[in-house]
């Protein structure tokens, strides 16, 4: 099944941690700067999960299968 990618935008400060790990699932808008999720496959799942494990403030969850990975 298909990972379940969120981005909590009152908890994201727009580090820009997600989008370099994970450029294919992550963008920063550029009007707010906060995060949010383009293509929950854009990247493969190590790195989705690197990018949520690295956001400075934990605003990314990511889900497989109803599991929490990150």
């Amino acid at each position: 099944m298909a990972l379940e990618v969120r981005v909590e935008p009152a908890r994201c400060i727009g580090s820009g941690s997600c989008a370099n790990n994970a450029p294919g699932t992550f963008a920063l808008d550029r009007s707010t700067m906060l995060a949010s999720v383009v293509d929950p496959g854009g990247d493969p799942e190590e790195d989705v999960v690197r990018a949520a494990e690295a956001c400075p403030t934990a605003a990314i969850s990511v889900h497989r299968d109803g599991v929490r990975l990150a």
